[in-house]
C-alpha cells in the first residue's frame, strides 16, 4: 500500500474537503484511495472534486478507475475522435464539470479552439467538421439523446469510417461519459480550480 505523504500535498489538494452534496472524505483516507491518488498524481493529474465525491465507494472507485485508464491509454480509435465523442456528450447531458476538463484534453488531441466552441451547434457549423467527424457527431447524438436508439442510416455513415472496435471503444466513450455526467450533476459537485487537471492519458 502506497503512503500518502501529506506534508507534500498542496492545500487546495487536500482530501478531506467538502465538494458535493456530500460530506468530506473520511480520515483516515481509506489504503485504496491513498494507492488511487498516488496514482493520479504520478500520472500527471490532480486530485479531483470527482475523485473525492466517488472516493465514498473506494471499491467502485478502483474498478471504474481501470475502466477509465484503458478507455484513455489502451484504444484503437485516435484519441481525437474520442475526445469529440466526450465533449459531444457533455454537451448532451448538460454536464460543465465534465465539459470543463475535457477540453484541454481535445485540443491536446487535435481539435481546434474553432471546433470546440462549433460542438454545440455542429449541425449548423457543417463546415468545420470533415465527413467523419460529422458522422462520429451524429451517431453521438442519437446515442445520448434519443435514449440509444440509433437509426441505421446513421450507423451505416459510422461505419464507412470507423472498424467494429472503433465504433465500439466510441460507443463506450459516448454512454461511459453520459453516466457520468449524471453522477456529477446529481451528486452536485464544485468546479474545480483552474490549476487542476485529470491526468492526461495517451495520445
Amino acid at each position: 500500500m502506497a503512503s500518502l505523504d501529506v506534508a507534500h500535498i498542496d492545500e487546495r489538494d487536500d482530501p478531506h474537503t467538502q465538494v458535493s452534496r456530500l460530506p468530506p472524505l473520511p480520515q483516515p483516507l481509506d489504503p485504496i484511495l491513498a494507492d488511487l491518488f498516488e496514482n493520479t498524481r504520478k500520472n500527471g493529474g490532480h486530485i479531483l472534486n470527482l475523485h473525492r465525491v466517488s472516493g465514498h465507494a473506494p471499491k467502485l472507485t478502483r474498478s471504474k478507475r481501470a475502466f477509465t485508464y484503458a478507455l484513455r491509454n489502451e484504444c484503437s480509435a485516435p484519441r481525437l475522435y474520442r475526445e469529440i465523442a466526450i465533449c459531444r456528450t457533455a454537451i448532451n447531458v448538460d454536464c460543465a464539470y465534465e465539459l470543463h476538463h475535457h477540453h484541454p484534453l481535445a485540443l491536446q488531441a487535435g481539435l481546434s479552439q474553432a471546433q470546440f466552441n462549433g460542438l454545440r451547434h455542429w449541425r449548423e457549423k457543417k463546415d468545420m467538421f470533415d465527413a467523419k467527424q460529422c458522422a462520429l457527431l451524429a451517431y453521438v447524438d442519437e446515442v445520448t439523446l434519443n435514449k440509444g436508439n440509433v437509426g441505421q442510416g446513421t450507423f451505416d455513415d459510422l461505419a464507412r469510417h470507423f472498424s467494429p472496435q472503433e465504433i465500439v471503444e466510441i460507443t463506450y466513450s459516448a454512454t461511459s461519459y453520459f453516466a457520468s455526467g449524471l453522477f456529477m450533476k446529481a451528486l452536485a459537485i464544485e468546479p474545480d480550480p483552474p490549476h487542476r487537471k485529470a491526468a492526461p492519458g495517451k495520445f
